[in-house]
Order: structure tokens, then C-alpha cells, then sequence
């Protein structure tokens, strides 16, 4: 026997898909399985790809958020990244990440911090550490003077300490 509170439960679950594939052009599947949804960015219309354990759809704020083994994919702008939680801000095009946040670039730069936000149209990261940490930032440098052949030694740096 379907009760009422079943019947309405199952239309509205039917009527998030539908809204969520037209909206992102992704599927959202309501089983265990890891569950997609494909933002289209304009200029060009490169997919931006979430992927997590549940995601939700706000259709009057046009707010997607994702919790459980999130992963981002864009490869327009060679970013992924990996968080516990994300939402994805459609009319202001950025992105909030919380929860053990991990940025990796093609070329090896890569970001850990608490939180980070992704300004999509600016392509500008905005991190912050958890309390009493540090934002870490890894940037791959190309160092011309080495491949000059310069025998010059380089200055002594000082150890570096880690905020643990």
C-alpha cells in the first residue's frame, strides 16, 4: 500500500531530475551511486563536472550543493578538485568548497585549505585554512637561471617550520 506522503515524495523526486537534467544537462540518479551534474559555462559551453555522494538542487536560487566525495573536473580550465562539501552558485558563477579542500591545475600547482571559493569568470581561487592553520599552495616555477647554466649558487633559505 503507497501512502500519500510516498506518492507526492516519489513526484517530487521525478520533477528534481527532470528540472536538473534541463537545467546543468547532467543526470541526477537517486540510488547509491555516485551522482553527476554537468554545469555548461558560457563562451563556448565547456562543461564544469561535480560528482558526489548526494547532491541538491534550489531551483528558485539556482544553487546546486553536493556533499559526500565530491569531485570537481574542468577541463576547459585544466582544475580539479576534490572536497566534502561543494555548492555550485550558477547566477553568481562560482563555487564554494568546505571540508578538506583540494585544488590540483594541470602542470602540478595544487591548493589545501578548509574552504575555498571559485570565481569562475575571474578563474581567481579565495582560500581559507581551518582555525589555528594555514592555506598551502604549491607552485610549479620555472626558473630560467637554471637552464641559463649559471654556476652561482643559490641564497641560503631559512628552515622552514610547519604550523601543525
Amino acid at each position: 500500500m503507497i501512502t500519500r506522503y510516498q506518492s507526492s515524495s516519489k513526484i517530487r523526486r521525478l520533477g528534481l531530475a527532470l528540472v536538473l537534467q534541463a537545467t546543468f544537462l547532467g543526470t541526477l540518479a537517486f540510488s547509491n551511486q555516485l551522482q553527476t551534474a554537468t554545469a555548461q559555462t558560457t563562451a563556448g559551453n565547456r562543461p564544469l563536472t561535480i560528482r558526489s555522494d548526494i547532491q541538491e538542487y534550489d531551483s528558485k536560487n539556482q544553487v546546486i550543493t553536493a556533499r559526500g566525495n565530491v569531485q570537481m573536473l574542468y577541463p576547459a580550465r585544466q582544475i580539479q578538485a576534490t572536497a566534502t562539501q561543494a555548492q555550485y552558485f550558477s547566477k553568481e558563477r562560482r563555487i564554494d568548497f568546505s571540508g578538506n579542500v583540494y585544488i590540483l591545475q594541470q602542470g602540478g600547482n595544487s591548493m589545501r585549505a578548509e574552504r575555498v571559493t571559485y570565481l569562475i569568470d575571474e578563474g581567481r581561487f579565495v582560500a581559507l585554512p581551518q582555525s589555528s592553520r594555514q592555506v598551502e599552495s604549491i607552485y610549479m616555477v620555472e626558473d630560467s637561471e637554471l637552464n641559463a647554466g649559471d654556476t652561482t649558487p643559490a641564497p641560503k633559505t631559512p628552515v622552514f617550520k610547519p604550523a601543525n
